[in-house]
């Protein structure tokens, strides 16, 4: 991924992002009001009555500064919400919610365009043409709002709530999962030995590689006629034990800047390219819906339905037009390390749980037959959670029930 990609990519996600893009059409729709009325043939001129559209800009203006403060509230709280039940690892996801950046952008964008009209009004911008041009673009401006406001109702009786938060996470998890089936390096050729003299190019900054643009490494690589093998995949911290890169036959101090370039290292792991990071969160929901004192089987149940169609698409075979780059050599994350952070805390915090153990055999088995060529690995994850429960099941018939649930399950494997 490049990138700029990368960085547009993040940018219209940003709350602000949007809010200052309607705020800025809000302005330009008050102020060519005026320079378009000229232009409006008499015949098209409305007679509006005594300050008739100062009148609505005022109540615009209020209403949607209520509105605004209103729609803040009830963000922050879906955030804190999502933080304190599900996991903080899914806040950045509802951030991302394009319905409510919509929402809030639409009410911030309309209380400048009535502020901005309300002004020019005052300071007489506009001519008798001019105003009916405002007027109507006032009520285009209230059908925005009307709409909006449906909308942002109806999604508010679900934004932040834990299937909200669930299902927000599973289609994060399953996008980098399918990306990761199709190009499980990135572009790159799978890893192979790093010669032991290649020179190791480390980040600037301590934290997370959360993307990589191995079309620039290709192009490095292609410069300095050398090859790159990549060290740091996102979801794992650069710092001074582990370098971004190594590179066989060396780099100048150029080359090294351009390289470091082509990583991109944050503070905090995002789900763009990090398969791991989807099903680590879902685990985390599940984990902290099995503590004491929640002690919510269902949502883990849940969960697990979510994670059995995360993993359904490692299925899919790698693109074969997946490796274009041959001089970058890009490791993959191993799917025992998935199959761990997704099962094991489940496995750990409910092996007490005889209805979350039975699910638990169920959707191993389930994704063992989905993805055959990766069976091996749901097999032992399996056999790890039977111990832990037949450890931590007090009654001899839960006990019993969990082999006999688990050898059905696994019998047509």
């Amino acid at each position: 991924m490049g990138g700029w990609k990368v960085f547009l990519g993040r940018l219209v996600r940003r709350i602000w992002f949007r809010a200052a893009v309607f705020s800025v059409a809000a302005v330009a729709l008050a102020l060519v009001a005026g320079l378009l009325g000229p232009f409006l043939p008499d015949a098209l001129a409305v007679e509006l009555g005594q300050n008739s559209v100062d009148n609505i800009l005022q109540i615009i203006a209020s209403s949607m500064l209520a509105v605004t403060t209103f729609s803040l509230t009830a963000m922050v709280q879906a955030y804190s919400a999502a933080t304190t039940t599900a996991t903080p690892r899914a806040t950045q996801l509802l951030v991302a919610d394009p319905t409510s950046q919509n929402a809030l952008s639409t009410f911030i964008g309309s209380f400048l365009f009535a502020i901005v009209g309300i002004v020019a009004l005052s300071t007489g911008y506009y001519s008798g043409q001019a105003r009916t041009v405002l007027f109507f673009g006032t009520l285009v401006v209230i059908a925005i709002i009307t709409i909006t406001l449906l909308r942002w109702i109806a999604h508010l009786a679900q934004f932040g709530r834990m299937s909200d938060v669930i299902d927000r996470v599973e289609d994060a998890a399953t996008r980098a999962a399918r990306d990761f089936a199709a190009r499980p390096h990135l572009g790159g050729r799978p890893a192979a030995p790093i010669p032991t003299a290649a020179q190791a190019v480390h980040a600037e900054d301590i934290g997370y590689v959360t993307a990589i643009d191995v079309a620039a490494l290709q192009r490095i690589a292609d410069d300095a006629d050398t090859t790159v093998h990549v060290t740091a995949i996102p979801g794992t911290v650069a710092d001074a034990t582990r370098p971004l890169a190594r590179v066989a036959g060396g780099l100048d101090e150029d080359g090294c800047r351009a390289l470091r370039r082509a990583f991109t290292v944050d503070p905090h792991r995002t789900y763009d390219q990090d398969p791991r990071l989807g099903v680590i969160a879902l685990a985390e929901i599940a984990s902290r819906a099995l503590s004491p004192s929640t002690n919510d089987p269902g949502t883990a149940v849940e969960v697990l339905g979510s994670l059995q169609r995360v993993f359904a698409v490692l299925e899919a075979s790698p693109d074969p037009d997946a490796t274009a780059c041959d001089r970058v050599f890009v490791p993959a994350p191993g799917i025992r390390d998935l199959v761990e952070d997704a099962f094991r805390p489940i496995a750990r915090d409910g092996a007490g749980m005889i209805e979350v153990q039975l699910r638990l055999q169920k959707t191993l088995a389930a994704c063992a037959a989905h993805c055959p060529q990766h069976a091996e690995e749901f097999a032992r994850a399996a056999a790890a959670a039977r111990g832990r429960g037949e450890r931590a099941l007090t009654e001899r018939s839960d006990r019993a029930l969990l082999r006999r649930t688990a050898r059905e399950a696994w019998a047509g494997v």
